[in-house]
């Protein structure tokens, strides 16, 4: 796995957090896995967007396979919490072996 120096961006479990508008990329690129939460849906509380629906989705890194051929798992989530929570627990199971 790789190690996670202070300084580099967000870091959420010891994995570091990438955003790219309603993307969010957790985990290293040079470790096996990835998870990838989109944000399909937002509600407006006074002035910040949150999210509503989310889809997390855990990820093989390898280049050489198609986008659809690297879903591991997927799902939807009703709150980033509840997204992040599940793809925690995905991302370290999977890099764990199990």
């Amino acid at each position: 796995m790789a190690d996670v120096k202070k300084g580099e961006g967000l870091v959420y479990r010891n994995h570091p957090l990438r955003r790219v508008d309603n993307l969010i990329y957790y985990g290293s690129m040079a470790d096996e896995y990835i998870v990838m939460l989109q944000i399909l849906e937002t509600k407006k509380e006074k002035d910040m967007d949150v999210a509503t629906k989310v889809s997390v989705q855990l990820q093989l890194t390898a280049p050489d396979l198609k986008s659809r051929d690297r879903v591991v798992k997927k799902s939807e989530k009703d709150s980033l919490y509840a997204a992040m929570d599940l793809g925690a627990i995905w991302l370290e199971r999977a890099l764990a072996g199990k």
